[in-house]
């Protein structure tokens, strides 16, 4: 069996075929981007969407696994060559687009944007950047070799509220930060694989589907078109599905990189439940990182706390004054030496308590468009700021969440220059799984 370690090291022309890279813009007469949608429903068809709206962008391809899902992209671009296969539209379109957009279950999103950066296009790929924690590091490490334009699509970082938060807390408006607390209410509670299967979708591609996962039977709505997040093979339940959007505020503010501990509590009812194990997220965790600290904390090391599903910080931690206030239902909580900020998840910052902080100027802030953020600078015009060397050390920082999340109650060292967690062979092995062999075309 090939090992995901091999195949980011040497790169397997069966799965990652390779082509001369191409940066000149635009083969495309009126000098716009020539672009391909790769996952074309759902967050693709959002994603096209917001992409398109951009008066300098031109759609030229586009790709789904489901011909009946990409029916309505291929609608409203009818120059739009369509792919089901998207090997065959990078082979295809190689010389004729600049960029690729990648909209497909999370364990689908290295394999693309791999091949995509080693036919050096410009590449927007959802959040997280990757399933797996080795896979964050060669994305990085392919798009820095590439010099091309990059962008997670954490789209919420270009908005204001974000933004925001991360000026007032490098402004000092807290103080140096000591601890961070940050939750999503998401979860996905599945309990294991059904035993039977249903017949497949005239117009949907199984094999292709499940792409580098292990194979399986095709059951009706229970991995796709949406529900895939809450299967280990294909997503990353409420961790995977939120982690690169609200941990990104600690992030940027707070300049993190990688953690040197992780640990991870889970339910007792998952924890015993050995199908619910196997193949399934449980309904929520908690997870600590441990972090360097540096010139915006007040120690030499910094925790934040992830929890997700039914978990959340305790209502005591964020000095609330009016009573029945609650905890909202998804956000990061900032502890200061000067006090403390909450950032509800897509939602403007909050300094509590408001008593304290009454009258306060907030500073000049704007938001912008993230998408056309990335539109732009692939024209040379600005950057991106969840390029994929930002956005890489994020998405490791995610999916190592996940290793801890299944072999939970155990301090994971991580050495971040090795790869490699040092003091647990179970879930070192985690770090670098496997691909499925006989994935064909």
């Amino acid at each position: 069996m090939i090992t995901r370690r091999r195949l980011l090291k040497t790169s397997s022309l069966a799965l990652f075929p390779t082509f001369a890279p191409n940066l000149g813009l635009a083969k495309s007469p009126n000098g716009k981007l020539n672009h391909a949608c790769i996952g074309t429903d759902g967050m693709g068809w959002s994603d096209l969407q917001s992409l398109s709206s951009h008066s300098n962008i031109h759609i030229v391809a586009i790709c789904d696994v489901d011909t009946a899902r990409m029916a309505k992209a291929a609608e409203k671009f009818p120059q739009a060559r369509c792919y089901q296969d998207w090997r065959e539209l990078l082979e295809k379109e190689g010389d004729k687009i600049d960029s690729v957009n990648v909209t497909v279950p999370d364990h689908m999103h290295a394999p693309i944007t791999l091949a995509a950066l080693r036919a050096g296009k410009h590449v927007y790929c959802q959040k997280p950047l990757t399933h797996e924690v080795s896979e964050a590091r060669a994305v990085r490490l392919e798009a820095e070799k590439a010099g091309v334009v990059t962008q997670m699509g954490n789209q919420i970082q270009s908005n204001i509220e974000y933004r925001m938060a991360v000026r007032l807390l490098q402004d000092g408006a807290i103080g140096k930060v000591k601890e961070i607390y940050s939750w999503s209410g998401a979860g996905f509670p599945y309990r294991g694989r059904p035993a039977d299967s249903d017949p497949i979708p005239e117009t949907l591609d199984w094999n292709k589907w499940l792409g580098v996962a292990p194979d399986r039977p095709f059951k009706k709505s229970l991995y796709h078109d949406f529900n895939w997040r809450g299967w280990q093979d294909f997503g990353g339940g409420g961790l995977g599905d939120f982690g690169c959007h609200i941990m990104d505020v600690p992030f940027t503010a707070l300049e993190l990189n990688a953690p040197t501990s992780i640990r991870a509590s889970v339910p007792k009812e998952w924890l015993e439940d050995a199908a619910s194990r196997r193949d399934n997220w449980p309904d929520g965790q908690d997870v600590e990182y441990v972090f360097p600290g540096n010139k915006w904390t007040a120690g030499g090391s910094i925790k934040l706390t992830w929890s997700d599903g039914n978990r959340r910080p305790a209502r005591e931690l964020f000095d609330f004054e009016r009573e029945g206030r609650n905890v909202p239902g998804g956000g990061s909580l900032f502890i200061g030496e000067g006090g403390k900020l909450m950032i509800p998840h897509i939602s403007g910052p909050q300094l509590l308590p408001y008593s304290k902080n009454r009258g306060l100027k907030r500073p000049d802030v704007k938001g912008f468009n993230h998408y056309h953020a990335y539109i732009d600078a692939c024209h040379g015009k600005g950057t991106t700021g969840s390029n994929f060397t930002y956005a890489g050390p994020l998405a490791e920082t995610t999916c190592l969440g996940l290793v801890a999340c299944r072999v939970p109650n155990t301090l994971l060292h991580w050495d971040a220059d090795q790869l490699a967690i040092t003091n647990s062979p179970e879930a070192n092995a985690l770090v670098h799984p496997t691909y499925r062999t006989d994935f064909q075309v």
